[in-house]
């Protein structure tokens, strides 16, 4: 029977795993678990001899030492997101397969940014405060749709795909700006490419990019202050992506409205300004985290697996190494 080495605590295999998959675990594999303590030690141990190992978050790292010599490892599923801190790069090279849950947990992302992007527009954020203050209908306070309107969307990942998805009813015009994507896979998502300069002219502004170099302030303060008066930013994907200091101004001076989930240092520290902007709808980095979501998670990624052990099939789970350096 194949070994499959469960590399979380019990808290987190509680987090990520339902019923269903506990069963499918049980019948399926040799199970181990881990221990409240795991560490690197314990972590080496599960490894030994395991054919698969399940990793999430709070798994220690993983160097190719573990995935040396004869009974390693041959296949990593992760039942959560980026695996950039989890491994060492050298490991998708060493003939290791690897599955993420990223593109599952792209879906609940999708979903956030749809909400998101409809209360801000609907400004229910504002409707809600004034309401606890006493104030009923505020003169001049009133919504806007998102059917028909211009979405510019930077970045085509998995989240930006799953967001795409979610606006197709709504009739929007989405253009995306992604120096990777090619126009017939634009074409098949219904989406036009283009600039970067382009896309930000848009109503709604969704940015979906990694966390790289070259991403790191790719949102100017030009290119801000290029956004239509009234334009809607949001940002589910990294803080740095964007010039926090020229964001700010933009808010300040009420031009543009903002969804944050994401901020240059987490914990984020708000200032003085963007906490008290009303238009604004902040979140502590949660987009990608609801209850269903997270229980589904190695049902997912072991789904994939059992493809690829039964019939050698890769799923959408698979982490593609040569696609690693502009993934997040």
């Amino acid at each position: 029977m194949t070994v499959l080495a469960m590399a979380m605590t019990p808290t987190r295999a509680a987090d990520v795993c339902n019923a269903a998959t506990r069963a499918l675990l049980e019948g399926r594999f040799d199970v181990r678990w881990a221990s409240a303590a795991l560490d690197a030690a314990e972590l080496a141990e599960l490894a030994a001899g395991s054919d698969v190992l399940v990793t999430s978050w709070g798994t220690p790292h993983l160097d190719t030492a573990l995935f040396s010599g004869p009974g390693a490892p041959t296949v990593v599923a992760h039942a959560a997101g980026s695996i950039k801190w989890l491994l060492d790069p050298g490991v998708l090279h060493s003939g290791v397969t690897v599955f993420s849950a990223g593109t599952r947990i792209a879906w609940n992302v999708g979903e956030y940014c749809l909400a998101a992007t409809l209360a801000s527009l609907r400004r229910l954020p504002e409707f809600d405060a004034g309401l606890r203050c006493g104030a009923w209908q505020p003169e001049g306070l009133r919504g806007r749709e998102l059917f028909g309107r211009r979405v510019g969307i930077i970045g085509a990942s998995s989240t930006a795909r799953a967001f795409i998805e979610l606006l197709k009813p709504f009739r929007c015009e989405v253009a995306v700006y992604d120096p990777f994507m090619a126009p017939e896979r634009a074409g098949q998502l219904g989406v036009t490419l283009g600039t970067l300069e382009d896309v930000v002219r848009a109503d709604i502004v969704s940015i979906h990019v990694p966390d790289l170099p070259a991403t790191e302030g790719m949102v100017t303060a030009e290119l801000l202050a290029s956004m239509p008066d009234g334009a809607l930013l949001v940002n589910s994907a990294r803080g740095p992506a964007v010039d926090t200091a020229a964001l700010e101004r933009e808010l300040a001076s009420g031009r543009l409205r903002a969804v944050l989930d994401v901020f240059p240092v987490e914990p984020a520290v708000l200032s003085a300004e963007l906490a008290g902007a009303p238009n604004t709808l902040l979140t502590p980095h949660i987009a990608g985290d609801t209850v269903e979501g997270h229980a589904a998670l190695t049902g997912y990624v072991l789904g994939d697996v059992l493809q690829w052990l039964d019939h050698g099939t890769l799923g959408a789970s698979h982490v593609n190494p040569a696609s690693l350096a502009f993934t997040a």
